[in-house]
């Protein structure tokens, strides 16, 4: 591909570009190319935390593993409940969890029992201990009972031969003692993924340096790196890869050797893509350079000729602008879903909720917006958001401040205080 002459191309803050691709179509486009990584293992489950699973996984047995007690109470037999009035039973025994009773219960008796005693037999209903008087081994109970309360079956939660959990999910906590209940030691995951970045940029200084006049220092690798480690990646970081296209073409090439992705930052804005575009149109293809987004338009997506071991021989690679509220929302958006797929993960979209804007947005028609905003829930439970304030792509502590993006579609344009926008809860990434 020649590189596009970029003395007629938009500006970045125009509202309309018609070379631009809109968003819903540049993140279809991202996901059908995106490949599903092949390699998987087999992990002990005390490492499996926040990997993803490569194959369901199905119990081998009921849970629970006997009819038993919800409450604390008294076991008896449904048939013997009074229909009106009370009934009186004799205490036959006790169950507690671990110790059953060992007997059958007959018609008239009651089996004190405490929650998780297994069920004894006979009897399939559980009288909740305030809901009865007992008095040495006679026990009564009023009417106004039900058969089969207060009573967990066998397999109720997971029956024996059912899938547990499913492919693509990626293991929290609560699935590690889930797996764990149903005596699984180990389970088989996707290969995590790799990814490689670079920031681009004569200007560039590393964190601690000493700044000249039009210098600036790169954060955003560290942001990059931190969302990549949220999702599970393993990082190569390239440092910064100065304005030359022989240093470029090196560190593409090495990022496209073995990982599955290659993440830049900066390079890809009118009037400074050229080296990039000539590069990859070298090593690979490009799938497009710029979206319909605010912020966020120099956006490039493209493959990556290599041979990754375990991988599907190539990299993705995402070319994020250089501005740092870009660089995340873009990689929020954009990057994310991509990535997730490529681990393997089946649920890959953002959450996605509606809440009343208290602020007044400014919106030309023509592009999607991610503006900052801060989302929180009244006493009422109605979840509200207000704008972080001033929008440019370069105010970093506006990202610092939110905990959402307020999202917009191309055809909207102002919104008024207390309308209804949707909004996507930052959820830990950032």
């Amino acid at each position: 591909m020649n590189p596009r002459a970029v003395t007629h191309d938009p500006a970045c803050t125009d509202d309309s570009d018609p070379q631009s691709l809109p968003f819903s179509a540049a993140l279809a486009k991202v996901l059908a190319a995106a490949p599903v990584i092949a390699e998987t293992r087999r992990l002990p489950l005390r490492e499996a935390l926040g990997r993803v699973l490569a194959d369901d996984v199905r119990s081998q047995i009921n849970v629970p593993g006997h009819t038993n007690s919800a409450m604390d109470g008294y076991a008896l037999r449904s048939q013997d409940l009074p229909s009106g009035g009370a009934a009186e039973f004799r205490l036959a025994g006790s169950a507690f969890a671990g110790r059953p009773f060992d007997g059958a219960v007959r018609a008239g008796q009651c089996v004190r029992i405490m929650t998780g005693g297994v069920m004894p037999e006979g009897c399939d209903t559980v009288v909740i201990q305030e809901h009865a008087e007992a008095d040495g081994a006679r026990v009564r109970i009023n009417a106004g009972h039900r058969a089969g309360q207060n009573v967990r079956r066998a397999g109720e939660d997971i029956a024996a031969g059912a899938v547990a959990l499913q492919r693509g999910r990626r293991l929290m906590a609560a699935d590690i003692g889930l797996l764990a209940s149903l005596g699984v030691g180990e389970v088989g995951v996707v290969r995590e993924l790799r990814a490689c970045i670079f920031s681009t940029g004569d200007e560039l200084r590393p964190v601690g340096a000493a700044l000249k006049t039009g210098e600036l220092y790169d954060s955003n690798r560290y942001t990059l790196s931190c969302m990549l480690g949220r999702l599970g990646a393993q990082v190569r970081d390239l440092g910064v890869v100065r304005d030359d296209r022989g240093a470029l073409r090196e560190a593409f090439a090495r990022g496209a050797q073995d990982c599955d992705a290659v993440i830049t930052s900066g390079g890809v804005s009118v009037g400074e893509a050229d080296y990039t575009r000539q590069t990859l149109d070298e090593l690979g293809e490009v799938g497009f350079w710029k979206i319909a987004v605010k912020p966020g338009r120099p956006f490039a997506f493209g493959k990556l000729r290599g041979k990754i071991r375990g991988g599907n021989g190539g990299a993705c690679y995402f070319g994020l602008p250089g501005n740092p509220v870009s660089v995340m929302a873009t990689f929020y958006m954009l990057v994310q879903p991509a990535l997730r797929k490529m681990a393997g993960e089946t649920d890959i979209q953002p959450l996605k909720l509606r809440a009343r804007c208290v602020s007044a947005l400014r919106k030309r028609p023509g592009r999607a917006e991610f503006q900052r905003g801060i989302l929180s829930v009244g006493d009422d439970g109605a979840a509200a958001v207000e704008s972080t304030g001033a929008q440019g792509s370069g105010i970093l502590s506006s990202m610092s401040r939110a905990n959402c993006f307020i999202f917009l579609p191309d055809e909207a344009g102002d919104i008024a205080a207390g309308g209804e926008v949707t909004v996507l809860p930052f959820a830990g990434l950032m």
